[in-house]
């Protein structure tokens, strides 16, 4: 092999080595932010039960009416 080869091998081993390193991070990140997506579904799931719960008491109190005194 040559030396202008050998140089060129090393440098796409370098490239390959750098790129998989990336591949690797930007999989954690992706990773991480879909545990963040999830814990956000599961929250706004909760708050939507309560709200609607709270609704449906809201329907079954009595209108509020004026004060017999008025």
């Amino acid at each position: 092999m040559t030396s202008e080869t050998e140089k060129r091998i090393i440098v796409l081993e370098e490239t390959i080595a750098h790129q998989a390193k990336t591949i690797e991070e930007l999989s954690d990140q992706l990773t991480e932010q879909w545990k963040v997506v999830e814990q956000t579904r599961a929250k706004l799931d909760r708050l939507t039960e309560r709200f609607l719960s709270l609704e449906e008491q809201s329907l079954d109190a009595p209108a509020i009416t004026r004060p017999p005194h008025y």
